[in-house]
């Protein structure tokens, strides 16, 4: 007998072996990803690594792994390993879950492990007739043969079951379909910028843009409208470490307000399909002085540095920092100095955030100072994300398909031995066959109970 000698091609991706090495080394190559930070600038890369290293990082595109040709490359055999290996194994899967059943040896099934036998009233007939209502009624669907002088039954649950494991793989794919739809290689490649990218941008308190900088080539993205920082607050920990910080976003288009919101880290912001996450902040020596008269209800609002008197000819009034307490870049605290030139200067320290209440002989007054900052923005458009979250929920399906249910297969064997009506109950599953024992001696005692009950 000669044996049909397969394709190589097609017996190296139909291995599992090629399947663990390929995901052993996406793993390892995710663990660098993850230790190594991504899309800094090349500055960082030399300071952090040195230039000899940092040079070889550029050329395999390190900082950028997850879009990097060579990353791609293992996705792609990745892919072709799981289609392959689906491919060859389905077929199987299918003969198992179409099968006659009913061609089963009755001598095999009274070999099975779990079986049961024992003996009811009535003719063979009859009891046929019983047992199909009785399975039928506990969702066993039965079909019947004749079969070697004994009327045999068959029923099952969960045949499609089998098929949980290339759910998992088909999801698998279509996670890796959604990533590289919203690659942004992909972007270069049709030559639309704006289809897929990501980028940053650092935007100072009350400024706007309608561009932000791509991670791949540091190159300007057009957005296609404008967002603005309008706050920016940060809270510390006793340490002087950072403990929570926001900002206050603004949409704009054709300079109407669409859309504000706050944002933290894990709270985006999402407009025409493109994220703007909280991911960093930067402190600057410049400072927002905001001055109102309590009595008229006038305001106004100063950006200043330290040392630098500002005048509000107006109001009659001048005021400044004279002197500030740090932590690091953080400012702890000012020294505020005001007059309305009709008595000596007053002077105090305000903590950021809070309000001073200043009574002068020309009025009252509230005034607030504020450390200026402008909040670090991770800015991502991906349209292969709703890909990805569909292939994630369908992973769970499989997964769950795949460990917790089970093909079980149920047989009735009814025949007459010795002037008498003889039962044979067998049957098995795949998987979980401690549970399927267990439900298959339930069912076989509720079927004598119900029997001896007529």
């Amino acid at each position: 007998m000669t044996v049909e000698k397969k394709n190589p091609f097609w017996a190296l991706f139909a291995s599992v072996k090629l399947a663990l090495f390929l995901l052993l080394t996406l793993a390892a190559t995710s663990i660098i990803g993850t230790i190594i930070p991504q899309n800094e600038t090349a500055g960082f890369y030399v300071q952090q690594y040195g230039p000899n290293l940092a040079r070889l990082m550029q050329t395999l595109n390190i900082p950028d792994m997850y879009n990097s040709w060579w990353f791609m490359i293992l996705l792609g055999l990745f892919s072709l390993n799981l289609i392959v290996c689906s491919i060859e194994r389905i077929p199987n899967a299918w003969r198992l879950v179409t099968m006659d059943n009913l061609k089963t040896g009755l001598d095999r099934l009274a070999k099975m492990k779990v079986g049961k036998t024992f003996a009811v009233e009535g003719s063979r007939d009859e009891v046929a007739e019983r047992t199909a209502a009785f399975l039928s009624g506990k969702g066993w669907k039965t079909s019947r043969r004749e079969k070697d002088g004994a009327t045999l039954l068959f029923a099952q649950k969960g045949a499609w079951t089998r098929f949980g494991v290339y759910i998992v793989h088909t999801s698998i794919l279509v996670i890796l379909v959604g990533a590289i739809i919203g690659s942004p290689r992909i972007a270069k490649l049709i030559g639309n910028p704006n289809y897929a990218f990501k980028g940053s941008i650092m935007l100072p308190e009350g400024q706007q843009s309608d561009v932000i900088y791509s991670f791949a080539d540091g190159k300007p993205v057009d957005l296609g409208f404008t967002i603005r920082c309008d706050f920016f607050d940060i809270h510390y920990y006793p340490n002087g470490m950072p403990k929570e910080y926001l900002s206050d976003l603004t949409v704009l288009e054709n300079g109407k307000v669409v859309l504000q919101k706050r944002i933290e880290v894990n709270e985006p912001l999402i407009y025409r399909g493109i994220t703007f996450y909280q991911s960093s902040y930067q402190p600057y020596n410049d400072f927002i002085l905001t001055i109102r008269n309590n009595a008229t209800g006038l305001s106004r609002t100063e950006l200043t540095p330290a040392a630098r008197q500002i005048t509000w000819k107006e109001a009659g009034l001048r005021f400044g920092i004279i002197n500030m307490e740090t932590r690091g870049q953080a400012v702890q605290r000012f020294k505020i100095w005001f007059t309305d030139d009709q008595a000596e200067p007053a002077k105090f320290w305000l903590e950021p955030g809070r309000e001073a209440i200043i009574k002068r002989p020309s009025g009252e007054y509230t005034l607030s100072a504020k450390q200026l900052y402008a909040t670090g923005l991770q800015v991502a458009k991906d349209p292969g994300v709703w890909w990805v979250y569909i292939g994630c929920g369908l992973m769970l399906i499989g997964l769950y398909v795949a460990f917790f249910m089970s093909h079980r297969k149920l047989w009735a064997v009814i025949r007459e031995e010795d002037g008498r009506t003889v039962v044979l109950f067998a049957g098995n599953a795949n998987k979980n066959k401690l549970g399927f024992e267990k439900t298959f001696s339930d069912l076989v005692d509720d079927f004598k109970q119900a029997d001896q009950g007529l």
